[in-house]
């Protein structure tokens, strides 16, 4: 099977189109795994690196949605949801189409992003996602932070960080300089209660009151840190947004918000979940609200003189939910399928990579730990080897990225992904197979058809598999 490199002119965009064709062109049998993601933009090129250029170590701004779908955006896809911040990044970036979340869940998805592992390296990673204080990202673990602390960094972690409870794991514990944010999965944006009625927003290891909308205070805060004079330091900023993840519960929305905190004051174990509520129309205002925020940071970053010099990722935890448009792709959030893994994937770096490009190339969340380290001239520990490839040559010097697996798994399901092709086993426990090149939305089962390749990538995923921690009783 071919590597993957920077001349895929065969492949290319053409003209751009707009979205709702794209979608009528999916659904009428154009290769959807290209038609369904055209931008209202200017013509996307197929990446290519901008060799020979230099520049000083980034500041890395990584900025994770909750349970974003990956057609969420209008530059994805979305007929109705307009990002127009998010999509002048990826105008001024690289749009990956092809990327995925480390898992299909919340924590697991973060703790392989800050160890750069697979989720089933720790014990916090198998809880999916985690739920209570018995489990964390331990303080011993090098993280994405303490490694670039160790090289001279600046690092802040602003949001959810749903990798353990205090006493014993916060950010402040595993490398972060700075925490403000909440710990759990989820929380009442107005209130902030979280799941067990706990009040959930911190500074550090201390509760901080603002009754304020969630999203406005957590985006007031990564606007004054990506401002701030940081002595000369390159920084690390994690801005980890709860948008748009339930309760369905927009800027404004004070009488969805005072029931929900009501049922949750009465016991109610699931208020949270919010089954009786939200719309599409909700969502949507959820998620042009994300974007809005994004842009409110990304302006701040400008004013301030280093949106040259930062390099900046965005993606998501994990695929959409209830009311996310994920077409054409099956499944969602918890499921490995492509519709719970596939992300949308943006990367800008002003100094080093051009804008109006878009990669095919398949990766996922563990790579981006990887990448970061590599770009700031440092390197995981030798002691807990990553699970995720570098991408700085390719994004820097157009260095060819070999054939590799890329590898999930969730009580129930298994996934492994290699070039075009999926292995996939759900809960029914039959073994599939997908080519995803001319099948993104895998109904097309090529097992009966593939056997060799079946047993091939099989045996691959259980060789993973052997080397993971077990899953509890």
């Amino acid at each position: 099977m071919p590597s993957y490199d920077n001349n895929l002119s065969r492949r290319a965009f053409g003209s751009a189109v707009s979205v709702t064709a794209a979608a009528a062109a999916v659904g009428l049998g154009a290769a959807p795994a290209r038609a369904a993601q055209a931008t209202a933009g200017p013509q996307e090129q197929e990446f290519g690196a901008a060799r020979g250029r230099h520049s000083r170590r980034p500041n890395i701004l990584f900025i994770l949605g909750d349970d974003l779908g990956w057609a969420d955006l209008s530059s994805y896809g979305s007929p109705h949801i307009k990002t127009p911040n998010l999509d002048r990044l990826a105008r001024q970036g690289v749009r990956f189409t092809d990327a995925y979340s480390g898992s299909a869940t919340c924590s697991p998805t973060r703790f392989s992003l800050y160890t750069g592992r697979y989720p089933g390296r720790v014990e916090g990673g198998l809880a999916e996602p985690i739920a209570d204080k018995s489990v964390g990202l331990e303080p011993t673990h090098p993280t994405l932070a303490s490694l670039l602390r160790d090289a001279g960094y600046a690092t802040a972690l602003i949001g959810k960080w749903h990798c353990g409870y205090l006493p014993d794991h916060s950010p402040t514990k595993s490398g972060w300089d700075e925490f403000f944010g909440n710990f759990g999965g989820a929380l009442e944006y107005y209130s902030k209660l979280g799941l067990g009625g706990e009040y959930d927003l911190y500074e550090g290891d201390a509760t901080y009151k603002d009754l304020r909308y969630y999203t406005r205070i957590i985006t007031e805060r990564a606007a004054e840190y990506v401002s701030r004079d940081h002595g000369g330091r390159p920084w690390l900023l994690n801005l980890n947004f709860t948008t748009p993840h339930w309760p369905w519960i927009a800027d404004g929305d004070t009488e969805a918000s005072a029931e929900v905190e009501r049922r949750i004051k009465a016991g109610d174990a699931r208020a949270l979940w919010h089954q009786d509520g939200g719309s599409v129309e909700k969502y949507r205002q959820m998620v042009e609200d994300l974007d809005r925020s994004v842009g409110e940071v990304l302006r701040a970053l400008e004013r301030s003189g280093q949106a040259n010099d930062t390099l900046i990722v965005f993606s998501s935890d994990n695929g959409g939910e209830r009311f996310s448009y994920n077409w054409p792709l099956s499944g969602n959030k918890a499921s490995l399928q492509e519709g719970g893994i596939r992300v949308p994937n943006i990367v800008r770096w002003p100094a080093r990579i051009d804008g109006g490009q878009v990669s095919r190339v398949p990766v996922f969340t563990p790579d981006w730990t990887a990448t970061l380290l590599e770009l700031a001239g440092t390197r995981p520990h030798p002691a807990y080897p990553p699970d995720g490839a570098s991408l700085a040559g390719y994004l820097l010097r157009g260095e060819r990225i070999a054939e590799r697996n890329l590898f999930w798994r969730v009580r129930g399901e298994r996934a492994l992904r290699r070039g075009d092709w999926k292995y996939y086993r759900g809960k029914t426990g039959k073994d599939q197979l997908f080519n995803l090149a001319g099948d993104i939305r895998e109904q097309a089962d090529k097992a009966a058809l593939e056997p060799a390749r079946l047993a091939e990538l099989r045996a691959a995923w259980e060789k993973t598999d052997a080397g993971l921690l077990p899953y509890p009783a």
